[in-house]
């Protein structure tokens, strides 16, 4: 065997253990779009638990079966729960180089979200209208920073969807497009998981209190 050969077997084993080079962009994407969700959650569980400890703090003002709706609630679940399936089915198009389709889905994806963000701001509207404002009680303090913090980032999701659906328009389902498709449908389910955190404590659990 010549010195050729062995650097040449040598070189290949190293590129097996990880050490030819740097990692796929691909690879490298979704490791640190984990991360950012990751440091998402660990938020959502800091509010999450900030609630549960002020849920019961209402200084004599309205508690949340007096405040809450569970009918809208249901409603705006189903819509964002609907939208989470919409983008998946969009994001599977775009995977299969299908653009018409994932236009559409994409569409159904952007009605669901803001039609969850009109119900959850005309709830904020109709409680501050009432009385029930976040400054009436370590109660309603929690809530609106809970559920206006979830709000905050479907309107974010919407925006980001926007500007997806633009860059598909104009660059194609490019391999740089599908990777930011991803993280989004990523984001977008996450969004969907803590809202389900935020049914059941808030709404379920607060109105069976």
């Amino acid at each position: 065997m010549t010195i050729a050969t062995i650097d040449a077997v040598s070189a290949e084993l190293v590129r097996g253990r990880g050490g030819g080079g740097p990692a796929p962009t691909r690879n490298v994407v979704a490791y640190g779009f984990w991360i950012f969700l990751l440091s998402d959650f660990i938020m959502f569980s800091g509010l999450f638990a900030a609630y549960a400890v002020l849920s019961g703090n209402t200084a004599g003002g309205p508690t949340g079966p007096e405040l809450f709706n569970l009918r809208n609630v249901f409603i705006e679940t189903m819509c964002l729960l609907f939208s989470s399936y919409t983008c998946g089915l969009g994001a599977l198009s775009a995977e299969r180089r299908q653009p018409d389709r994932f236009y559409v889905f994409a569409l159904f994806t952007f009605v669901l979200g803001a039609a969850f963000l009109f119900i959850e701001i005309s709830e904020f509207a109709g409680m501050v209208s009432n009385g029930a404002g976040p400054s009436r009680s370590a109660f309603l303090s929690g809530f609106f920073t809970l559920v206006g913090m979830h709000g905050a980032h479907v309107t974010s999701g919407l925006v980001w969807l926007t500007y997806m659906v633009a860059q598909v328009i104009a660059k194609g389902l490019r391999p740089h497009v599908l990777r930011r498709l991803l993280c989004f449908s990523l984001f977008w389910h996450a969004l969907d998981i803590i809202w389900v955190g935020v049914f059941t404590l808030v709404y379920l659990m607060g109105d069976f209190r």
